[in-house]
Order: C-alpha cells, then sequence, then structure tokens
C-alpha cells in the first residue's frame, strides 16, 4: 500500500489526481487545505477525499508517505510542507508527479494561450471512440470521460493539457515545461498570466522553451496562423519535426458548421474558426497515434464540446444562450466572431466578467482594445472587491470603456447587470455570458431559462 498525501488538495487539477490515485487500490490518499470550494468540495466528498477539518495540519505528515504532492496554492512556509522538507520525503508537484507516473508512454502536450482544454477533450474524444484507452489530464469535463485526471498501469499513451501557469511554490518553472513531450501541440500565443510573466517576450519565451524541452525525434504540431509560433518554429531542433496547420475549408448552412474534406463535408456540433483549428490539430495528433482521417472524421462530427467552452445551456425557437470560460482578450474576439459567423442574422449581446489576476490589472486591461466589437449589445461586469481582495491598483468603469472601446456598458454591480440583461427582448437574438468565474454567484443555466422566458 502506498500513501500519498496531497498538500492543497482542493485545487482544480489537484483534486482531480487525488481522486485518479484513489481509484487504484494499492493507494491511500490524504490531503488538506484551508479553503476548498465547488465543484472540488462535492467530487473530494463523493469520492471520501474531503477533509475532516479545514487547514494545516503537519501531524498528517509522516515517514510512512510514499510521496507528497505539492499545489500551487501552498504557501512555501506551510507547515505540512515543512514538515515533509524535514522528513526528507519525495515532494512532487502536480506535473512532475503525471510525468514521473508516464516516464515510459508516449507522451502527448497540447499547449497554448487558447482553445489546449478543447483540442485535449477531441483528442480523447475520438481515442474513446475508437475504444483506446489513454492515461490523461484535462481541464474540463468530457463527454463519455467521468474523471479529468487518469493514470493508469496498462496504458501506453498519455495526452496531457500543458497549462503555462507555474508549476508549485517551490518551482517556478511553467507546468508544460516538465512533460518532454513525444507530440506536441501549439495553438497559438496570446499574452496571459500578467502577474508572473511581465512582458509579452518573457511569455513567448516560454513556449519557445516548451519546443526545446521536446523528447528527441518529437512531433511538433503547430498553429500556421500565429506569427509568433511561424518565429519559434524558423529555429526547432534540427532532430525535430513539425507539422503546421490553418483554419479548414468550411461553410455555415441553416446554423450548422460543415468542415469540407476529401470524404465529402462534414456537419459538425460546435462551430467557430478557432474550433475548426482545433480539429485540425486534434486530427494531425491522432493521425501520429495511427487514426486514418476517415475514422477520426466520423467520430468528430458528434463532439459536443467540452464544459463551459460555448456550451449552450438554453435555446427557444427565438433564441440560443451560450456560457464559455473565455476571459483573456483573444479568446473573447475568438468565442464573440464565432457567435456572429454562426448566427449571421441574430442580435448578439455578449456579457463578460472581469475575474482574473490580467483581466483586472490596469496595465493589462488596454489588451482588451475593440475585443467585444463584433457585438450589437457588449456588456462588462467586474466587482471592485475583487481587485482590492487581489491587492491590485483600482480603476474606475471608464477605464474599462476606454480601455475596450466600442459602445459597451461597464457595471460593478451584478445585480444591476442582470437587471439590465432583463430588460432587454430575446427575440432573435444569441446570448453570451462569458466567465471564468460566475458573475457573483449567478446559477447560470437558470438564469437562461428566465431570460428566455422558460
Amino acid at each position: 500500500m502506498k500513501r500519498v498525501h496531497f498538500i492543497a488538495i482542493g485545487g482544480a487539477a489537484m483534486h482531480n489526481l487525488a481522486i485518479a490515485i484513489s481509484k487504484k487500490s494499492w493507494y491511500k490518499v490524504s490531503g488538506s487545505d484551508d479553503e476548498i470550494f465547488e465543484p472540488s468540495r462535492s467530487r473530494l466528498e463523493k469520492n471520501g477525499l474531503l477533509p475532516e477539518k479545514l487547514g494545516w495540519f503537519p501531524e498528517k505528515i509522516d515517514e510512512g508517505l510514499s510521496a507528497v504532492i505539492l499545489g500551487m496554492h501552498a504557501m512555501p512556509d506551510n507547515p505540512e510542507l515543512l514538515k515533509a522538507k524535514e522528513l526528507g520525503l519525495q515532494i512532487y508537484s502536480f506535473p512532475e508527479y503525471l510525468y514521473e507516473q508516464t516516464r515510459s508512454k508516449t507522451r502527448v502536450v497540447v499547449g497554448g494561450s487558447h482553445g489546449k482544454t478543447t483540442t485535449t477533450a477531441m483528442i480523447l474524444f475520438v481515442l474513446n471512440k475508437l475504444g483506446i484507452d489513454p492515461d490523461y489530464m484535462v481541464g474540463a469535463q468530457i463527454e463519455g470521460f467521468e474523471d479529468m485526471v487518469k493514470l493508469s498501469m496498462e496504458a501506453n499513451i498519455a495526452v496531457f493539457e500543458g497549462d503555462e501557469y507555474l508549476t508549485s511554490p517551490l518551482d517556478l518553472r511553467p507546468k508544460f515545461h516538465l512533460y518532454h513531450p513525444h507530440i506536441a501541440v501549439l495553438t497559438g500565443i496570446a499574452w496571459d498570466h500578467i502577474n508572473v510573466f511581465p512582458t509579452f517576450e518573457n511569455y513567448v519565451e516560454q513556449f519557445r522553451k516548451f519546443t526545446e524541452l521536446m523528447e528527441p525525434q518529437g512531433r511538433l504540431i503547430y498553429n500556421l496562423e500565429d506569427e509568433n509560433l511561424r518565429k519559434i518554429t524558423q529555429n526547432l531542433r534540427s532532430d525535430l519535426i513539425a507539422f503546421p496547420y490553418q483554419t479548414p475549408p468550411y461553410k455555415v448552412e441553416n446554423g450548422i458548421t460543415y468542415l469540407k474534406t476529401a470524404q465529402g463535408d462534414v456537419p459538425l456540433k460546435v462551430f467557430g474558426e478557432h474550433n475548426l483549428q482545433n480539429i485540425e490539430a486534434a486530427r494531425l495528433v491522432c493521425h501520429q497515434l495511427g487514426v486514418p482521417a476517415e475514422k477520426f472524421y466520423d467520430i468528430i462530427r458528434n463532439f459536443k464540446g467540452a464544459s463551459n467552452r460555448l456550451q449552450k445551456i438554453a435555446e427557444t425557437l427565438y433564441c440560443v444562450v451560450f456560457k464559455d470560460f473565455a476571459h483573456s482578450p483573444s479568446k473573447l474576439r475568438a468565442t464573440i466572431k464565432a457567435v456572429r459567423l454562426q448566427y449571421p442574422d441574430r442580435k448578439l449581446i455578449a456579457a463578460m466578467e472581469l475575474h482574473t489576476f490580467s483581466s483586472l490589472t490596469a496595465d493589462f486591461l488596454p489588451q482588451y482594445k475593440d475585443c467585444m466589437k463584433d457585438a450589437d449589445v457588449a456588456f462588462v461586469y467586474y466587482n471592485p472587491e475583487v481587485i482590492v481582495h487581489k491587492r491590485l491598483k483600482n480603476f474606475d468603469a471608464q477605464t474599462v470603456v476606454k480601455a475596450f472601446g466600442g459602445n459597451i456598458q461597464v457595471f460593478t454591480s451584478s445585480q444591476k447587470m442582470q437587471a439590465a440583461l432583463a430588460k432587454i427582448n430575446y427575440d432573435h437574438t444569441a446570448l453570451l455570458l462569458m466567465s471564468s468565474g460566475n458573475f457573483d454567484g449567478i446559477n447560470l443555466e437558470q438564469f437562461a431559462w428566465k431570460l428566455t422566458g422558460k
């Protein structure tokens, strides 16, 4: 029996890894955290892993532990971490542990500022339908998969979403630097995480380093339409083989997007040029894994998307409502453009929340210039109390208006934004709700049906 303890078990990735390990009969998992939010709390409780008390308890750390896994939420002076170091225990970060568990497997890693979750989900969806059962880690719930992390003895392939955020309090490398892929995808580069990558040049450098850390004879699949990726691939290691991709031919008819392929037109359940690029990247990965194009297209036509990525949450004869994780400028532009092209004859109403560290940083706000210009009605919401909580420089609504440009309306009260949305006539409309949060406590599905009159 191997005992593994998680410091900061409530994190999105951490709790999923804890659940995955706990399902192995020869592992016993424990964990601690000083705050655990939904959905982590319910999922940990369901799997018998929710700590009895919140807080840090050094007495949980003893010499009988096989490993300690450290989450980014923990501080360097965490008492459990200090105890683990004192005892000389093996301490892993989340990505270090994933790598150690898959050293002998073919690793596929999907990186990029946007689209990595959906592209990873597409690859897994196709492999699953073909009866191929890889290890994996993905940042969203996918149809056909109970968990977001899986590690096994049997799989010979591992598919990971490659996040560029920092690894742990003890290791300030980007997570995806630790995976050393045999097959890698880079979907595009658009500045994010300003709190740890203070300049765009510094941010781009992390993706160049990622390619340098690939396994010998690795395959790099990259978006040819991204200028920064084109520059990176001009100076690749000589042993790496690069496969560029771009938006494949398509058409939109009667609200359905069709891929134009050698096998004929393929109707899709997802839409938007960014998703078509994701499909092309996933197809190239699957090709490297031995999946013929005709099988890939036959399966991908049934892919409905990953949760919170252009996820349809309400629809009537007159209105359709989507929620999306979009919060960065590039994601906003792509998501709004996708809905505009899919529903060209409808009034497009878009509401987004400034919620992340970068989006609430005053110096970063100009990056949002014109990113909502394709919407007929554009609302931006932020909570000034969150700015204070994150210890950032305060700004007013007019600063947001100036940064975004166009005819946007800015709200600092969630209730007032909801009231403004409720006043709109939703006949012949498409509504897009975009946030990495929930607009301070809104149940988006219930709210969507309320707005549409159901």
